[in-house]
């Protein structure tokens, strides 16, 4: 087993949301993806956030290219760390 974890950045609160619920319908995750807000540095509005959702992937069954196209349904991106 490894420690994939990906995580999903995405332009606001509303889309994360929506992705972590999709994440469960369209990849088959059953733990429920984390949601974290990301303020862009110096930025104090909350309209300059962005917001993460955090996937844990132990068994690496998730596709990057996947979630790739999944992230970006939502205008957002996948990093893996």
């Amino acid at each position: 087993m490894s420690d994939v974890r990906h995580v999903l950045v995405l332009p606001d609160r509303d889309a994360a949301e929506e992705a972590a619920e999709a994440l469960g319908e369209r990849f088959g995750v059953t733990e429920e993806p984390q949601l974290v807000r990301d303020a862009l540095a110096g930025e104090d509005d909350a309209e300059d956030a962005q917001w993460l959702v955090v996937v844990e992937d132990p068994e690496s069954r998730l596709a990057a290219g996947a979630l790739d196209a999944f992230a970006a349904e939502w205008d957002g991106w996948r990093e893996e760390q």
